[in-house]
């Protein structure tokens, strides 16, 4: 099997995405599955900053560096270059839907949405609370990226 091409998707590409791709680079790094990873975001508000230091700081509290991302915008050409792409809530599965050029390879969908039992869930933008919600979105993402890993175990089995 070629290596899976998995990109996940926020708003502005600075707390949930990155974190989501942290979370996936983590997992498979541990479940010794080899893939390529990137994240990225509908919008253009952050393109070329690092990620929100609360994503960073949870990031780092589980020993991942995740200070030397950049923000970038999803584009058309994602949906031919990637297997997969990941978006954290309807708003950005509307926006991805929008972007997508309708004859590339890339199957979309919430990432929750692989987690059995969170079908449908939205995860939640911590960008308007505290710490607290940058722990939860860790824990989502986290969920979600694992389930993945055995998505991706299964298909190679």
């Amino acid at each position: 099997m070629p290596t899976p091409r998995v990109l996940f998707v926020c708003l502005g590409n600075i707390c949930r995405s990155p974190l989501a791709e942290a979370a996936f680079r983590d997992a498979a790094k541990n479940a010794g599955v080899e893939v390529e990873v990137d994240s990225a975001g509908t919008a253009d508000y952050h393109v070329g900053e690092a990620p929100d230091p609360r994503s960073i700081e949870e990031a780092q509290s589980h020993g991942i560096d995740i200070s030397g991302y950049r923000g970038r915008q999803l584009t058309a050409r994602d949906f031919h270059e990637f297997d997969f792409i990941f978006g954290m809530d309807r708003q950005n599965m509307a926006n991805i839907a929008r972007v997508d050029p309708g004859d590339g390879k890339a199957k979309t969908a919430m990432l929750l949405d692989i987690v059995p039992g969170q079908e449908g869930r939205e995860l939640s933008d911590p960008w308007y609370g505290g710490e607290d919600n940058f722990k939860a979105t860790w824990l989502d993402v986290k969920a979600g990226a694992e389930a993945l890993v055995a998505i991706l175990i299964d298909a190679d089995a």
